[in-house]
């Protein structure tokens, strides 16, 4: 691949607050080195609904020598809010560009079930539902769905284009359909379930088919055993506070399994590799507001990141920083190290 990515996350942000608390400007820069030196990507997509912390963890990737894929990802904003950050974080990205990084503006992340205004309901949970619960109808839901989306996009695309002069995409879930014409790149969300995986490789290769650079987003798995066979669902092990949206607590028993975590990815950087996938993003680095307590509702089992987030105390593996790299962490590592 052209693009040994990792997605980093600056938090993402719903009702105002932020699931990153802490953004500390010599810890952003130290992960975003790590990720460079000792994951060996060579791309970042950098995430999150604040265009400050984007503008600045992008600004510091580029200083790297890292390519930056510029990802505003909004959460339960209506139309107009998504076109003003989408216009906001263009102009920060070709201010960027400008200085002659290599910026890549992704225009949103699976907009049609994280946001309003393409499906009704007032949450994910019943937007989802609402989608797929009844078999009758379901193609037709879908098919409204994403034109209402490439309608959307359109306009989205255009606001963005006007004010950034790089290359330009959106990370598509697998049932949009979309007109790929508008984008520079077709940029997939995709992550392989049991469900999937014997016709998953064949999905990829058909994708770099098109003729047009392929990237992959979003794909990962959580820390516990059999995540992987449900690795789209994987992090529904969690409950969350219904005012704030945080996760509380995991909703039962389940055996941590690193090495199944990292066995994963390392499949699916294998598939892209042989398929021919231009850049592939690994989700994701850390997901800071799931910690991982040994004794008890361990919210790291839930957590798609290559390192266990730490409450009140540093690692040993990185003094100062609050994490500790997974199995993971290393079977990505060993794999973009490959020539």
């Amino acid at each position: 691949m052209r693009g040994k990515g990792m997605t980093y996350d600056t938090g993402f942000v719903r009702n105002g607050r932020s699931s990153r608390e802490s953004f500390e400007p010599e810890v952003v820069k130290r992960e975003l080195a790590i990720i460079r030196d000792d994951l060996h990507c060579t791309a970042v997509q950098v995430v999150g609904g604040d265009p400050d912390r984007l503008e600045q963890a992008a600004r510091w990737a580029a200083d790297l020598g890292l390519e930056v894929w510029f990802s505003p990802y909004p959460l339960e904003q209506s139309h107009d809010e998504m076109l003003a950050l989408f216009a906001d974080c263009a102009t920060r990205a070709e201010r960027l560009r400008a200085t002659g990084a290599n910026v890549v503006f992704v225009t949103g992340v699976e907009l049609s079930i994280m946001n309003h205004g393409f499906l009704p309901g007032e949450d994910l949970a019943e937007r989802l539902g609402l989608l797929f619960a009844e078999p009758d109808g379901r193609a037709e839901r879908l098919a409204e769905v994403s034109k209402r989306l490439d309608a959307f996009l359109d306009t989205a695309v255009k606001v963005v284009r006007h004010r950034f002069r790089g290359a330009v995409t959106y990370a598509c879930i697998q049932y949009e359909r979309l007109d790929w014409s508008r984008f520079d790149f077709v940029t997939m969300e995709l992550i392989r379930s049991a469900e999937v995986a014997d016709i998953f490789q064949d999905g990829v290769r058909t994708l770099v088919a098109q003729g047009k650079p392929v990237a992959i987003t979003g794909f990962g798995t959580a820390t516990w055993r059999g995540a992987g066979d449900v690795a789209p669902q994987s992090m529904e092990i969690t409950e969350y506070d219904k005012e704030t949206g945080d996760p509380l607590r995991i909703d039962g028993e389940y055996e941590r399994d690193e090495a199944g975590q990292a066995t994963y990815l390392r499949e699916l950087l294998e598939i892209f590799d042989e398929e021919g996938v231009d850049s592939a993003f690994v989700f994701l680095f850390a997901l800071y507001n799931y910690p991982h307590r040994p004794g008890g509702n361990d919210l790291d089992l839930a957590s798609f990141g290559l390192v266990k987030v730490l409450e009140d105390r540093s690692g040993t593996t990185y003094p100062g920083l609050n994490w500790e790299p997974k199995e993971a962490f290393t079977a990505v590592a060993k794999h973009y190290a490959k020539p």
